[in-house]
């Protein structure tokens, strides 16, 4: 699996030079910010309505399966070949150099390697899901229903990675806030579905069902617009060297699928293996907000990423480097603000929201935030490489973490019997070898020295230890028992620490730069 270095890309003797973009990209920027933060905000008023639910038709014995199964299905996708992941960003790097017909081309490499990958997809995914209920020591009784649920998943693998070429080309193209409302209603459907097959009593299979509407309808009006939208779409079939390319990019997103999926999955997995479906059910609904910071914080990045592209295609390094720092500081900020704040009022959330006997704990919920800071950094530096393709020293260190996280994990949780704080804590020490070497890779690729790029972190890190020291006492301490106050009791907290983490956690110059690209957003979102 080859990889190929674009920092120094230039255009193509003969190719056809882009038109001048109409639209600035810090506007298309804001418009692809504004459509991801509405489907964000959709799904986790969606999955908000529906857990309680799910937990209450399903039972935790269920519920937890359902859980593991979900995070099952993202590493079953793995083995669709990645080729929309290839696609998005091979398409976003050539913004500036590639014709019509290199543009085409790529889409009909996309498309043959998601065909060679399905037979693989349909082999893997059926086997684990035949072995599922063993793997999770499931109950007798709901051992066939666990065992189709995994099945429909499977089959909703498989049709998702298909429908991911469309949406990834406009990814590519920068045209995400194109599908703006499309997306939102496929979430609210699906959520439909879903409730109403708990409320139809058709148990886990009837709920895994409802998540193939999404695939199914996404690929016909996804389709659609990009039809009315990128004057180049169509399909080129590549030569043997194109695919050869293609194949080997696609290769190295199919291994960070599996890091990725380690990482962000590899908790529930191991919960489930080695402790119990009980146990995951637990674990969820503490880390149920923590882990909706990390789908707001992925709209930065996602925002972001086609004009970074650019300038990374364009072989524009200072420029490339300054918004990397803007999106680290504007990631930080809101990441630790949305963390602190949770780590005062996350206990009195569960409680209202599925019962006192589902908070895990005040350490866990600590060192679950924790983990979520960790990792939204992690992904930053992770989607920057993407942007150069030049992703296999960042996919090798990401197998190595990924693989000493679930290690440590499952030592700490079950051999040492440290239970959700152990699998915590492994978790941490094992990622913290991309928290310097993914920074690392970029200072390189960027030609940025390593001690500058430390300078850089020490300030938001101190602040980022004082505040959550101080704040942890409180977690215990400030409980409320409605909505109505937990909601104003947030409302509250949020800005005081934001305002806190924006002036000790910056520098001067920082700020200043964050106040200059709000403004500029807010200028050409108007």
């Amino acid at each position: 699996m080859g990889e190929r270095h674009v920092l120094d890309a230039r255009p193509k003797a003969g190719a056809t030079e882009r038109p001048r973009e109409a639209m600035p990209r810090t506007r298309r920027a804001a418009l692809n910010a504004v459509a991801a933060a509405i489907d964000v905000v959709a799904r986790i008023g969606v999955e908000l309505a529906l857990n309680p639910l799910l937990v209450g038709r399903l039972g935790d014995h269920v519920y937890g399966a359902w859980r593991v199964l979900w995070r099952f299905t993202g590493s079953v996708y793995a083995t669709t070949g990645r080729a929309s992941q290839a696609l998005k960003w091979s398409i976003a790097n050539r913004q500036e150099s590639a014709d019509d017909l290199e543009r085409r081309t790529l889409v009909g490499s996309a498309l043959t390697v998601w065909a060679l990958f399905l037979p693989l997809l349909i082999v893997v995914g059926i086997g684990l899901a035949w072995v599922s209920p063993a793997l999770l020591d499931t109950l007798p009784q709901f051992r066939s229903s666990v065992r189709w649920a995994a099945m429909f998943l499977v089959l909703y693998s498989a049709l998702s990675s298909l429908v991911d070429l469309p949406r990834a080309i406009l990814q590519g193209e920068n045209l995400g806030y194109k599908r703006m409302g499309l997306s939102t209603f496929l979430i609210v459907m699906v959520g439909a579905l879903t409730a109403l097959a708990l409320v139809y009593d058709l148990g886990i299979m009837g709920v895994s069902a409802a998540t193939l509407a999404d695939p199914l309808l996404a690929g016909i009006l996804f389709t659609s617009v990009v039809r009315s939208n990128v004057r180049w779409a169509g399909i080129a079939w590549p030569t043997r060297a194109a695919l050869r390319a293609f194949l080997g990019l696609s290769g190295w997103f199919v291994v960070w699928k599996l890091v990725m999926q380690a990482m962000l999955a590899g908790d529930v997995l191991v919960l489930g293996v080695v402790d119990s479906v009980e146990s995951v059910t637990l674990y969820a609904m503490t880390s149920f907000a923590p882990g909706a910071i990390l789908a707001v914080t992925r709209l930065l990045i996602a925002g972001v990423a086609p004009g970074l592209g650019g300038l990374v295609g364009a072989d524009d390094r200072e420029g490339a480097a300054r918004v990397r720092a803007e999106l680290n500081a504007v990631t930080w900020l809101t990441v630790f603000t949305s963390g602190a704040t949770l780590l005062i009022w996350n206990r009195s959330f569960v409680e209202i929201w599925v019962g006192a006997s589902r908070y895990a704990g005040a350490v866990p919920n600590l060192l679950i935030i924790l983990m979520v800071i960790q990792f939204a950094l992690i992904r930053n530096e992770a989607g920057i490489i993407d942007l150069t393709l030049s992703i296999r020293a960042k996919t090798l260190f990401g197998l190595l973490a990924a693989g000493i996280s679930l290690a440590l994990g499952a030592l700490f949780l079950g051999a040492l019997g440290g239970g959700i704080t152990g699998l915590c804590l492994g978790i941490l020490t094992g990622r913290a070898i991309l928290t310097v070497a993914y920074p690392y890779h970029v200072g390189r690729l960027f030609g940025l020295p390593w001690r500058r790029q430390l300078r850089a972190v020490l300030r938001p890190g101190l602040t980022t230890v004082a505040i959550l020291a101080l704040a942890f006492p409180l977690a215990g301490a400030v409980r409320v028992d409605t909505w109505a106050m937990l909601i104003a009791g947030a409302a509250a907290t949020a800005p005081a620490i934001g305002g806190l983490a924006f002036f000790l956690g910056l520098a001067a110059p920082e700020r200043q730069a964050l106040v200059r690209r709000l403004r500029k957003v807010i200028r050409h979102a108007g």
